[in-house]
């Protein structure tokens, strides 16, 4: 796990190196271990290693062929290198070090793009051809490693982290305004959209291919294209048997390094089962983290130490009170590449992990997404069992969500509201409201416009699930897909990559595993969703998990937030949101007023709505963005 950044189009640039060295200083965090910067005709590439896959410093980045033609930098691990390697060495390839990376350099040399099909594994990365002059970039199918560009009439300017291009002094510090509504809308901003005008993220399971006469996109792996029908044809046992065989598998390539490793345990379903499935796979104790709280309420302590105890785990509780936390807030929102209300969690845990010695952790992040978790999953397939409401006239229907808003006035009425006024009951309709943190007829109350773009959400999903004659997925896949391209890709793994990465420690996610990913999603319904959350990936555990741990009422990550806004962060609150209230694309006293409700208990006024706002203004002040 690294960071990588670099320049195609060096002419006019007093010192392409010492640009690319402040690039790369700007995210030092992300690879304390090795730094390198190389400079070949149009290209300045930067890097800085993390060392997890051979230590040595002949594996330090950027790497060159042999014959020097060919140079990499590359954020990430492919898993099944080894694998790789000996089908590269079958072919006549030779090898200098035991790294995925050089195995990385070698199957692009040797397959061009019909490499990365075969790679299994997270990553971006940018290959350099110097005879061609064409230099490609490349994302992974789950877009689990980011890889953000920047693209003028001179330059394309790309890097692992936004700060990074920041420091360039080539990207304009000016705030995206359309991306703007889509943070308020969602609390993120989807890709290829960024806050930074001009700057976008490539989207998962893409490549961007530049030379000196184009700049061209393609999208090399669509997961919708890619789901499985295989389970079409099996019985429920083999489904069973399959989803276990795939996870595992998932697991076991996850656990290749040259460094200490361990585990985030929460003490639910998703991470006691890859703890469950690493302890049977590894010949020590493994080592397990969780944050845990003295308020039992909060706490998950009971059913971590359970899972710890049941695969004998070298077991860290992070004990965590208020005092703690706001003393680390300071340190998580500066180590925020982009704004995140949910960011600190993560921050906490990686902290602490890494502390004690860990270089890297798996996580069970991506098994809501994948297995139906959320309660996301039954509100929509029940709204789609109720489309009749849809054949009452709209008024109709407007009339009784305004009078469901008046008896119980919260934001699940009001999105209620919205549902009852929508044309159909489809997910891709209904789906995207369910993710709302703001409503559009709030949003122009407050943003200095009369007119919005168009929902993001809502058209992705309508590019991805919409039936073109091939096969169709199952409904609850359809919420699935949601999940993973937005959500999950656009917040999860966004937290979990900088947070984890501002303490130099890599996570691994097993549930994001392509071919596990791919055959879920080809399920049929009944088999996931039953009666209760995740019945399709208990039942394929079997009896891995205590029955305890299997039947818990589920719990997130919770901290007193709302009473810390009123009480010792009143005034940080404040502060930040006189600020963005003086940003040109509000309304006058819009944000102010927001904040009074907020003091005053307004039901439609939650403390995470404030806290994105206020989370947005630091980061924009301490980035300089401006309209």
């Amino acid at each position: 796990m690294c960071g990588l950044a670099g320049i195609f189009g060096t002419e006019g640039l007093p010192d392409p190196k010492a640009t690319m060295v402040r690039m790369t200083e700007a995210m030092l965090h992300r690879g304390p271990d090795a730094g390198g910067v190389w400079q070949g005709g149009p290209v300045v590439l930067g890097h800085r290693r993390l060392s997890i896959i051979d230590l040595q410093s002949a594996s330090d980045q950027p790497m060159h062929s042999a014959d020097g033609r060919y140079t990499l930098v590359f954020n990430g691990e492919i898993y099944n290198y080894r694998e790789l390697r000996s089908a590269l060495e079958g072919e006549g390839r030779t090898f200098r070090t035991g790294s995925d990376t050089e195995v990385l350099l070698q199957a692009c040399i040797q397959w061009g793009r019909s490499a990365f099909p075969r790679l299994q594994g997270m990553f971006a990365f940018a290959f350099w051809d110097s005879l061609t002059e064409e230099l490609l970039l490349v994302r992974d199918r789950m877009g689990i490693k980011p890889l953000y560009i920047y693209r003028d009439d001179r330059h394309v300017v790309f890097a692992s982290e936004i700060r990074a291009l920041l420091a360039s002094g080539l990207v304009p510090r000016r705030l995206n305004e359309q991306a703007l509504v889509d943070h308020l809308r969602y609390q993120t901003v989807h890709a290829p959209d960024t806050l930074v005008q001009g700057v976008s993220m490539l989207p998962a399971g893409h490549l961007l291919a530049v030379t000196d006469e184009e700049v061209e996109e393609q999208r090399w792996y669509s997961l919708v294209d890619n789901v499985s029908e295989a389970a079409q044809h099996m019985s429920l046992s083999e489904i069973h048997r399959e989803v276990y065989d795939r996870l595992s598998r998932a697991v076991q390539r996850r656990l290749v390094a040259d460094v200490p490793f361990g585990a985030f345990l929460s003490g639910g379903i998703d991470s006691s089962a890859i703890v469950g499935l690493m302890s049977s796979m590894s010949d020590s104790p493994v080592h397990t983290f969780s944050v845990v709280f003295d308020e039992a309420e909060f706490s998950e302590e009971h059913f971590a130490t359970l899972v710890s105890e049941r695969f004998n785990t070298r077991h860290t509780p992070i004990r965590l009170n208020p005092t703690d936390m706001l003393a680390m807030l300071p340190d998580a929102l500066a180590a925020m590449d982009h704004p995140s209300a949910d960011g600190p969690n993560t921050f906490v845990v990686s902290k602490v992990t890494k502390q004690a010695g860990i270089s890297m952790a798996l996580s069970g992040l991506g098994g809501d997404e994948v297995f139906a978790g959320y309660p996301v999953f039954p509100r929509t397939l029940a709204l789609w069992q109720r489309r009749w409401i849809t054949q009452f006239p709209k008024a109709m229907r407007g009339a009784a969500a305004s009078l469901v808003a008046l008896a119980r006035p919260s934001i699940a009425s009001d999105k209620l509201g919205e549902l009852l006024r929508l044309g159909t009951f489809s997910v891709d309709d209904t789906y995207p409201i369910s993710r709302l943190t703001m409503l559009d007829r709030e949003l122009v109350r407050v943003l200095d416009r009369s007119t919005l773009p168009p929902d993001r959400v809502g058209g992705i999903m309508k590019g991805f699930i919409r039936d073109d004659g091939g096969y169709a997925l199952p409904f609850l896949s359809q919420v699935s897909v949601g999940e993973l391209s937005t959500y999950l890709q656009n917040v999860l793994l966004r937290d979990t990559d900088q947070m984890s990465m501002a303490h130099a420690l890599e996570v691994r996610v097993p549930f994001l595993d392509h071919e596990l990913i791919e055959f879920v999603l080809g399920v049929d319904d009944r088999h996931k969703y039953p009666h209760t959350p995740k019945q399709l990936l208990v039942a394929s555990l079997g009896d891995l998990l205590p029955r305890e741990v299997v039947d818990r009422p589920k719990m997130g990550f919770t901290l007193p937030w709302e009473v810390w806004m009123r009480g010792e962060l009143r005034s940080f609150c404040e502060e930040r949101l006189t600020g963005l209230g003086r940003r040109p694309m509000f309304r006058n006293g819009a944000i102010g007023a927001l904040w009074q409700r907020f003091l005053q208990g307004d039901t439609r006024m939650n403390w995470s709505r404030i806290w994105t706002l206020v989370v947005l203004e630091d980061w924009l002040h301490r980035h300089g963005i401006e309209n």
